[in-house]
């Protein structure tokens, strides 16, 4: 089974049914049984899973969906329908899907550029003007990538950010840097090593009916450096031994 990547190129359909265990097109129920089998296997609670491959799997189901080609409403009689040749995914990193972008991709041996405006969602298309061969429009899917420490899923962004061991036990506040800058955040004491907090509408902006989402926040328990007092006290101790003390 081929790795589902976007790290090299445009990620293809091809790619997603890959990740899903299938060959190729498949109905809506079969492609419902490969989700539940590949999203199970890759469940990061279960044994073997991995949380980056679980979003992978989710991600390559939604592609997979968002590309569907539309049916004819009447098939010519006894004439094969051609099928359009599956488009490559937009792919954006979280960072430029916040603040949107400009991506040149290749279409057919052709480079064309995409604007990508802020706010798009994975699952999402983005309408290139005359980008077809014939002249037409395209409508490129849209797949966020994990990257620059960041994880899109949904409307939502999520991270991880250093706090001391000391904060966690005694409470306090924490400055947390963000894509959008410093932002702070009370630590109530006694909390457990494993604490996500969310910031508030720090999430993809919010897109026509779509509302902003949120930044959620996965703390990671590191040792505390000393403070100032603490660290002159180390010196003295270091210097002023109990021999130099008592002459």
């Amino acid at each position: 089974m081929s790795d589902f990547s976007s790290a090299e190129g445009p990620v293809t359909l091809l790619d997603s049914y890959r990740l899903l265990g299938l060959d190729g097109p498949v109905g809506d129920e079969a492609l419902k049984t490969a989700f539940r089998k590949a999203v199970k296997a890759a469940r990061p609670d279960m044994p073997g899973g991995d949380a980056d491959r679980f979003r992978r799997v989710i991600a390559a189901a939604r592609l997979i969906q968002a590309s569907a080609p539309s049916r004819p409403a009447l098939a010519a009689p006894r004439a094969a329908v051609a099928r359009p040749a599956p488009l490559p995914a937009l792919t954006l990193t979280p960072l430029q899907a916040l603040r949107g972008t400009r991506v040149d991709i290749r279409i057919e041996g052709r480079r064309l550029r995409v604007r990508a405006p802020a706010g798009v969602r994975t699952g999402d298309h983005v309408r290139l003007r005359g980008g077809g061969a014939d002249g037409g429009d395209l409508y490129l899917p849209v797949l966020i990538r994990v990257a620059d420490g960041l994880t899109v899923i949904g409307d939502d962004i999520y991270m991880t950010a250093p706090v001391g061991r000391r904060i966690l036990a005694e409470g306090g506040r924490l400055e947390i840097e963000t894509h959008a800058g410093s932002r702070s955040a009370w630590i109530t004491p006694g909390l457990a090593p494993s604490v996500r907090i969310r910031l508030r509408d720090l999430g993809l902006p919010a897109r026509g009916k779509k509302a902003a989402g949120h930044l959620f926040v996965s703390l990671n328990p590191v040792e505390d450096a000393p403070s100032a007092a603490e660290h002159l006290l180390a010196r003295f101790t270091r210097v002023w031994t109990p021999e130099r003390l008592a002459a």
